[in-house]
């Protein structure tokens, strides 16, 4: 089962990058969870300064920006 993390504060592109990483997951047929992390501290301790970003069983992808589900469909196959 993949972890997919979405590191941000809710706002919109937050938002939408769960969307897309969720749509990526579903047409892959892959199996994961979805986790939205929201508090600054732990964003932080992945390294992020920026968000919304992404992190796949704990790596970080993509950061500072909103990836498309295509882009996220190949960070998880």
């Amino acid at each position: 089962m993949k972890k997919i993390q979405v590191l941000g504060t809710g706002c919109p592109k937050c938002k939408k990058l769960a969307e897309n990483a969720e749509a990526a997951a579903k047409a892959l047929g892959v199996a994961y969870e979805l986790e939205k992390v929201t508090q600054i501290n732990d964003i932080m301790k992945m390294g992020v300064m920026m968000t919304p970003a992404l992190a796949v069983d704990g790596v970080v992808k993509v950061v500072g920006k909103v990836a498309s589900a295509d882009d996220i469909k190949t960070m998880l196959s």
